[in-house]
């Protein structure tokens, strides 16, 4: 989700829903250390929980990189071995450190021997033609005695030459079976499953399999299926869930906050062109920021202006007509 979980988008989804874990884009343990800290890393409070995402292969550079995130105020340190990108796979980091399990190691082993937070991994069942059985059993043994004890198992291979990475997220078959057999052998660790999963009814039935579940580019295009997420995962029965336009709203006062310190309104909006998804006024509300929140002279008045206009829309459409 590079480039996509910036803090925009996570203050944005903590409105729909209190209870989710919100990952950070993957930032370099280099980038942490030798960057601009406070561009990299920077939070609203109000996203918390929020758990830092870095890639690197460096023991020395991931352990300062987690103790930084630390200090920051994260509560999770995520280490991803997932990434298949070639960009990735050139500064030796994410999916292919899968075939170097004992590097992997040190790099967890040093990570959580700075800091007191959980670090946890991300990793696919396997890449290329290793096999997905033996394989993942013996990566996930040597991470759990380096220290971590959360697991977040991306249910597909991921495919080092041949394929792209939009690719690599469709084209290796799925294998959910394979992540719940790992947590049937793994009882004392967390296992979390990722791919493919798109409701939340999908989601619960997962659950009864593993302890967690991570929707990703489900969640940035429907946002507003998070909304069930606190009473139906999390049991808050009889909590208010916000609607649709109680979150648009709030997220204004937010956006008019940030657009004020020089954000440029783009950034702001792009994160949100989904929340109305399958609603009446939805591809208004879509057009009207698309078009316009990118123009030089773009305001505020275009999120406001954008929210009247699906309004209105949905005034004039029958009940049982949704986009």
């Amino acid at each position: 989700m590079m480039e996509w979980t910036d803090r925009h988008c996570r203050y944005f989804m903590r409105l729909i829903s209190a209870r989710v874990l919100l990952y950070t884009e993957m930032v370099t343990a280099a980038a942490v250390v030798h960057g601009d800290r406070d561009r990299l890393l920077g939070f609203d409070p109000a996203e918390q929980p929020v758990a830092l995402q870095v890639g690197g292969s460096d023991p020395a550079l991931l352990g300062e990189a987690a103790r930084i995130g630390e200090e920051f105020g994260y509560r999770e340190i995520n280490l991803n071995i997932g990434c298949p990108s070639d960009r990735v796979q050139s500064g030796r980091f994410g999916a292919c450190l899968m075939a170097e399990p004992d590097l992997v190691a040190r790099c967890v082993e040093a990570m959580c021997s700075v800091v007191s937070l959980p670090v946890t991994v991300k990793c696919r069942i396997g890449i290329d033609d290793q096999d997905v059985e033996t394989g993942l059993d013996r990566f996930v043994s040597k991470m759990a005695a380096a220290g971590c004890r959360t697991f977040i198992v991306h249910a597909r291979k991921a495919w080092l030459k041949g394929l792209s990475p939009k690719e690599n997220r469709t084209v290796p078959p799925l294998d959910h079976d394979r992540v719940h057999r790992l947590k049937a052998d793994n009882p004392d660790l967390e296992i979390c499953i990722n791919g493919g999963i798109e409701t939340l009814a999908e989601a619960q039935r997962h659950l009864a399999h593993v302890d967690g579940v991570m929707m990703g580019r489900a969640a940035y295009h429907n946002p507003y299926l998070l909304a069930d997420v606190d009473e139906a995962i999390f049991g808050e029965i009889g909590k208010r869930r916000p609607s649709r336009d109680d979150v648009l709203e709030r997220y204004i006062v937010y956006a008019e906050r940030e657009f004020a310190r020089g954000t440029r309104l783009h950034h702001l909006t792009r994160h949100i062109l989904g929340l109305y998804h399958g609603e009446p006024g939805a591809r208004t509300f879509r057009r009207m920021l698309s078009e316009r929140s990118t123009r030089p002279d773009a305001g505020i008045d275009v999120l406001k202006e954008s929210l009247a206009a699906l309004r209105d829309a949905r005034m004039h459409v029958s009940p049982v007509a949704a986009e």
